[in-house]
């Protein structure tokens, strides 16, 4: 649906909890003249999709490039920030707190999607809350802009010129009516991030106003949530997985999302729920993974996972999905510990630590559990300080705890 690049919004969400060493490298300097020369090169792919060169020369003629989205490409935490960082962060009690209210004030609307398309509310609204925390975060970056500035320059310009016209179709048509529509840095929009192109296949006129809106429209983006998902192939009425137990000396090479066994066939391995309950039938195909290894939590997945893991490809991104629904639900969360010493912080954590880090001095800007360069440096100094290795200003347990302890 979105693929990797347009899984930036949930950098904000997590409030960039990595290293110091991990910030992002500069920009390179902006070309106006190849950028004019290369969007004027797209305004015949625009008649082509139904886009007269009136309507293209209004939507592009105040466009200037944003270059400061190209080190974004290589930055996305779904693959840079370690997995209980990035779980910690959006699956946390507020969140889940949030997500109930959600449900309830919901509760009509989420009944007749789940009617319609066979997705369970709780994973629908679970989406709702990692993708914008329930539509409070939905990105700040001028659409046409980053889009542009991504369809001229850098890697995947291909992908990302289709992104560009897809948007400026929906501007032209109408779903779209405001030019200056904000989102992510690489185009995903609205209430569930969408990409344009995704937008332009799945999204759905819910509330029956005449317009699939997903930026102003709750009904619209549920149910274009639950849509996409159905398409994906979600089966209605299925779990997603369990979180298991594997048999001392797992062959861990067995494990990957892709490699599916019937789930007789796992049990005979020695793969066991965590809960004590029953596996599903022999004959179901499942998969497990073990994303940090046969020591930290394992998890049996069946085919809604892949219907989640479609919606932005990655293993951390699904996991957080699947494991905020099940709280949702009324669960309680993993039973296995992360294979670390020093766990991630929730935001009322990191906001904790923000709070400590300001009572020493450090400039670090508002207190709101994004952590941020300027926390990060606060991090990192209180680390050498305290004699803390690695030294790297990441916003842990550890160094939380040592600044509590008045150290």
């Amino acid at each position: 649906m979105k693929t990797r690049l347009r899984a930036v919004t949930t950098f904000a969400l997590l409030g960039a909890a990595g290293a110091v060493s991990a910030a992002t490298p500069s920009p390179p300097p902006a070309d106006p003249a190849a950028f004019a020369q290369c969007l004027a090169g797209l305004r015949g792919d625009a008649a082509k999709r139904g886009i007269p060169g009136e309507a293209f020369d209004r939507l592009t003629s105040d466009l200037q490039p944003d270059m400061s989205v190209l080190p974004l490409l290589d930055a996305q935490p779904e693959f840079t920030t370690p997995l209980w960082d990035y779980l910690a962060g959006l699956v946390d009690a507020q969140r889940v707190e949030d997500g109930r209210a959600m449900l309830a004030e919901h509760r009509d609307l989420l009944a007749r999607v789940s009617a319609q398309y066979g997705v369970d509310a709780e994973t629908v609204v679970a989406v709702w809350g990692v993708e914008s925390d329930y539509g409070r975060i939905s990105g700040k970056r001028p659409l046409r802009v980053s889009l542009a500035t991504l369809a001229c320059n850098g890697r995947r310009q291909p992908f990302f010129r289709g992104e560009f016209l897809a948007l400026l179709k929906l501007l032209h048509d109408g779903d779209l009516r405001d030019p200056g529509l904000t989102g992510s840095w690489a185009g995903a929009f609205g209430h569930t991030q969408f990409m344009p192109s995704t937008y332009a296949r799945i999204a759905v006129d819910f509330d029956g106003d005449g317009r699939r809106d997903l930026v102003d429209s709750i009904p619209d983006a549920l149910a274009s949530t639950a849509n996409y998902l159905a398409r994906a192939g979600w089966r209605s009425g299925q779990p997603w997985g369990y979180e298991v137990r594997l048999p001392p000396g797992f062959a861990i090479a067995q494990a990957g999302r892709t490699n599916r066994r019937p789930v007789s066939d796992w049990a005979a391995r020695g793969v066991t729920r965590v809960d004590g309950g029953a596996l599903p039938a022999g004959d179901t195909r499942a998969a497990v993974i073990a994303p940090t290894g046969a020591s930290g939590p394992a998890f049996l997945v069946l085919r809604n996972y892949d219907a989640i893991y479609s919606y932005n490809a990655a293993e951390s991104y699904a996991l957080a999905i699947a494991l905020l629904a099940d709280q949702l639900r009324g669960g309680t969360g993993l039973t296995t510990p992360w294979p670390t010493d020093d766990p991630g912080l929730s935001r009322a954590d990191r906001r904790a630590l923000q709070t400590l880090l300001a009572a020493r001095g450090h400039d670090i800007g508002e207190v709101d559990g994004m952590i941020g360069t300027a926390t990060r440096r606060a991090i990192q100094a209180e680390q050498r300080r305290l004699g803390l290795t690695p030294d790297d200003g990441r916003a842990g347990r550890r160094i939380l705890e040592a600044l509590q302890a008045g150290r």
